[in-house]
């Protein structure tokens, strides 16, 4: 048997709460193409009680990747109860998951498609303080995108105008906490760009006129893990404002109402992981056993908080759909830590392509 290593692969997917799963997920294939649908689940969040009122709550909720690459969007519905949207509209260094990076291989043309089609967008065109070509769009729910330069490809869709998450921007309270904690937990540890100011490149997002510290963090290490191959490299943009006391983006509000609810990554041996996290003062707050299932998936989930309580999800995957008429399925059981998966293999997620249900 393989000895075992701690992996923490890539990012998986960024969990996204909004009223409505099947439209939401409906408009993130149209514009964004997420159309592996890998679970579509109803049930009843049941394990994480500390960020939902103390109680189960239910919930449906569909995990999707686009089969160009990069990271996925778990669309989340709550049921059952009112959502909570925010009390004041949220602003740059509100601490929480505040934009959803999307990679785009031709930031122009996505641009020039999107305004076709009446979006509402952020802004033109134009490098961002880390020299990526960008812009913004906001969708039907209010959930901000930026729509960010990178050519990350695991393979070629006809007519995509996008691949799929590149990673967040982060508010965060003190910037120097946070760099340690993304890069010694997380592997984030290459400076990009660390600039101080009012920008002109975030002109026409909530709370571009006020002076913040932004720090771009990427990954100094290659990726490992079984699915690196498909979701691909990313980076974490740190946004602390300078001028106010910033609002938490969930205060007084659950986990799963409207807004980005938490950045998951794929990863391999939790309980090695639970020790470095523990040695370094983040503890799990939430853990969903060894053997938790959801839909025709399983694994194992848990979470820990970033120093300004923002949730950051690890998953390590058991099992996983890939043809579900034929009933094949992936199982990573003695599966190496360190390696990705043969193309063969994961390519056959293009199985999983469908259109949304109406």
């Amino acid at each position: 048997m393989k000895e075992r290593i701690k992996v923490i692969s890539a990012i998986q997917q960024i969990g996204i709460g909004v009223p409505d799963a099947q439209a939401a997920w409906k408009w993130y294939i149209e514009q964004f193409g997420i159309d592996i649908r890998v679970l579509a689940s109803e049930g009843v969040a049941d394990r994480m009680l500390p960020y939902t009122g103390g109680k189960p709550q239910p919930r449906f909720a569909i995990l999707a990747l686009n089969h160009r690459g990069g990271g996925g969007f778990e669309v989340w519905e709550p049921r059952g109860r009112e959502l909570n949207w925010p009390a004041s509209t949220p602003l740059l260094g509100d601490t929480g998951i505040f934009i959803c990076k999307v990679k785009c291989p031709d930031v122009q043309l996505a641009y020039d498609t999107y305004k076709s089609r009446g979006l509402d967008l952020l802004g033109e065109p134009c490098k961002s303080f880390a020299g990526l070509d960008h812009f913004y769009l906001k969708d039907p729910w209010g959930n901000i995108f930026e729509i960010e330069e990178d050519y990350f490809e695991f393979t070629k869709v006809k007519g995509a105008i996008t691949g799929g998450s590149n990673g967040v921007v982060l508010g965060v309270s003190d910037m120097e906490k946070s760099i340690e904690f993304y890069g010694k937990l997380l592997g984030y540890d290459r400076k990009v760009a660390d600039a101080e100011g009012v920008f002109e490149d975030i002109k026409g997002v909530p709370g571009a006129e006020q002076k913040l510290r932004r720090v771009m963090l990427e990954r100094s290490q290659p990726l490992q893990g079984p699915f690196s191959a498909v979701l691909g490299t990313s980076h974490l943009e740190l946004v602390q404002s300078l001028d106010r006391k910033p609002v938490k983006l969930y205060q007084d509000r659950f986990w799963g109402d409207p807004g980005y609810i938490h950045l998951c990554f794929d990863v391999r041996n939790m309980e090695a992981i639970r020790k470095d996290c523990e040695a370094a003062g983040h503890p799990f707050v939430c853990d969903s056993g060894s053997d938790f299932g959801m839909g025709e998936a399983n694994g194992h989930f848990t979470y820990i908080e970033d120093p300004d309580g923002t949730l950051i999800e690890f998953v390590e995957t058991y099992k996983v759909p890939i043809h579900k008429k034929l009933g094949i399925y992936l199982n990573l059981a003695g599966k190496d830590d360190r390696k990705p998966l043969p193309r063969i293999i994961t390519k056959a997620f293009r199985f999983l392509r469908v259109k949304p249900e109406k």
